[in-house]
């Protein structure tokens, strides 16, 4: 039998008797099972964008060389 495992960015198919024996190599690589990783979908709001942005500064006039 397969397991999936994923570290976010990645996702890698290996025997489950291959993970088991190397729980700790996946571990420290970042990987475990698909089905524990549980991604939060969070809608985004008006009043959320609105506080993230950032006032621009108008741009300075240069002199003209003469």
């Amino acid at each position: 039998m397969d397991i999936k495992l994923t570290n976010g960015k990645k996702t890698i198919i290996r025997s489950k008797i291959q993970y088991e024996a190397n729980v700790k190599h996946f571990e420290m690589r970042g990987f475990v099972p698909f089905d524990e990783v549980k991604k939060e979908i969070k809608k985004a709001t008006v009043k959320d964008i609105s506080d993230k942005v950032v006032q621009l500064k108008p741009k300075k006039k240069k002199a003209k060389k003469k």
